[in-house]
């Protein structure tokens, strides 16, 4: 029997010509990611481990994004702690203020992660990565902590789950609508500790950005990572950004899955997960009248360069509904900028939108966006639990960019079709 993507690339950092689901291996790391959250609980762990040095100065990334700007002296003391350790060990790949974005956007932007490598990080959604056909994962803090002295981990492999896509997505239909439909449909412990694994003809509709989408959401679904089969498109992304020699490995046609899904893009519509699970799915069709107070464009899931084209599509020329805030949050600084060239912030704040530099902010329930009791946002996020975003009786309701902008408009859920006409 053959291997799937995620168990080739785990075979090869291990050293290994095969290996099956429910084996335990150990690993060699491409890349250890921390943020400002988990580096101080890491760092700590590190140190009390007697550890002197870490494992590569360069495959170690530091990102200051959660509550960056620091929001309080307990974000302003867990970014120095970082800060100071980046600086004693000689780490290169730190991000700051002014230089940092929200580290999911940030590390395939600078071609920090690619094809074939294995990457944990101490944060859920490192998932990302697999977009660009790597196997990611997020690891707690102290696995972070061995990560970055040894450069291994243990993995237990997972068995694979194989979504084949057909079809073409339709106007306003985006990866993130397709991921919400993905997790309706298996739910969010659908794959627990599957790898999801992506092919099909499908994948030529799918941009880099809406493929980044939809693997960081895999673990919303209980995966243990996403993964796309490596295309041109995939070639031409990192073709601009990677300067290193990289692996491309395909799922062997005799691979072994344990389940399969086929999926036609077209048939796809736009998506909202209501509270408080993602997996509380309903087509825009299926939504009815549900008024919001907030609206929140951003995040390592739909901040990127085209969550904010189709944003500024929506909200050109009109304005945000009276008694509704919309906050839009480029998720890096290049994305910020050519934002700016483009147009698209002076779009957004005619329209009565707040623009904010690079941060996760309102998405883990930060800053920049909180929620008071009773309160609803319609969010471009990836969570949507009891309390995510604020006080335990707010509600968030998940959504691509094209809804989230159509409900800031109106003021109620609303799919861009409503508005666009």
């Amino acid at each position: 029997m053959g291997m799937t993507m995620t168990q080739k690339i785990l075979a090869a950092h291990a050293g290994l010509d095969r290996v099956v689901p429910g084996q335990l291996i150990r690993a060699k790391l491409d890349m250890v990611l921390g943020n400002d959250i988990t580096s101080p609980v890491a760092i700590k762990e590190f140190d009390k481990a007697g550890f002197h040095s870490v494992f590569d100065q360069r495959r170690i990334s530091l990102v200051m994004d959660h509550f960056a700007p620091n929001k309080d002296i307990k974000a302003a003391e867990q970014c120095k702690i970082s800060r100071e350790f980046a600086k004693k060990m000689g780490i290169v790949n730190y991000f700051d203020v002014g230089e940092m974005g929200i580290e999911h956007a940030l590390l395939p932007e600078k071609g920090l992660v690619c094809a074939g490598e294995l990457i944990i990080g101490a944060d859920s959604h490192t998932c990302t990565y697999g977009a660009l056909g790597a196997f990611s994962t997020g690891v707690g803090s102290t696995d972070m902590a061995a990560g970055m002295a040894t450069g291994e981990a243990w993995f237990k492999v997972p068995a694979a789950i194989k979504f084949n896509l057909t079809g073409t997505l339709s106007e306003w239909v985006s990866g993130k609508d397709v991921i919400l439909h993905i997790i309706g449909m298996i739910g969010v412990d659908g794959a627990l500790y599957k790898s999801m694994e992506f092919c099909g003809d499908g994948l030529k509709s799918l941009s880099m950005d809406d493929r980044l989408c939809m693997a960081n959401m895999a673990i919303e679904a209980g995966a243990k990572n996403g993964i796309f089969a490596v295309d041109e498109r995939t070639l031409a992304y990192m073709k601009e950004r990677v300067d290193r020699p990289y692996t491309v490995y395909e799922a062997d046609e005799d691979a072994e899955y344990e389940q399969v899904f086929d999926i036609d893009l077209s048939s796809i519509k736009p998506t909202v997960a209501f509270p408080h699970l993602p997996e509380n799915t309903r087509t825009i069709d299926e939504v009815g009248d549900v008024s919001i107070d907030q609206v929140v464009i951003g995040s390592c899931t739909n901040g990127r360069l085209e969550d904010m084209e189709t944003a500024a599509k929506i909200l050109k020329g009109r304005h945000v509904a009276k008694g509704v805030r919309a906050i839009v949050i480029p998720a890096t600084q290049k994305v910020y900028m050519e934002s700016m060239k483009r147009g698209y912030l002076e779009i957004f704040i005619e329209a009565g939108c707040a623009v904010s530099t690079p941060t996760c902010g309102p998405c883990l329930g930060g800053h920049m966006g909180i929620l008071a009791a009773g309160e609803r946002a319609v969010t471009t996020t990836n969570r949507n639990f009891v309390g995510r975003m604020g006080h335990v009786d707010s509600e968030v309701y998940l959504a691509s960019p094209a809804v989230a902008a159509a409900s800031a408009v109106t003021g109620k859920i609303s799919g861009p079709a409503e508005i666009m006409k």
